[in-house]
């Protein structure tokens, strides 16, 4: 997958701070939007697909936008 964009709740950095390091580090330089959770939730509503991993620390979730269904 060729992920060209992605974006995160805002309250990543702050209260999972290892995981946004780790999500930063994976993604080697792709930019990154720090979103507010109610935000966040909103713009999932138009995934295409979820991958759930059963993931459980807080505000851990990623959305990654690659081909033309970008969001702006």
């Amino acid at each position: 997958m060729c992920v060209e964009k992605a974006a995160v709740a805002q309250e990543m950095v702050s209260t999972s701070p290892s995981v946004y390091e780790m999500v930063c580090m994976m993604l080697n330089g792709i930019d990154i939007d720090k979103l507010p959770h109610v935000d966040f939730k909103e713009r999932s509503k138009l995934s295409r697909g979820v991958i759930r991993t059963g993931e459980f620390t807080p505000y851990a979730n990623i959305i990654l936008v690659s081909g033309v269904w970008g969001f702006d």
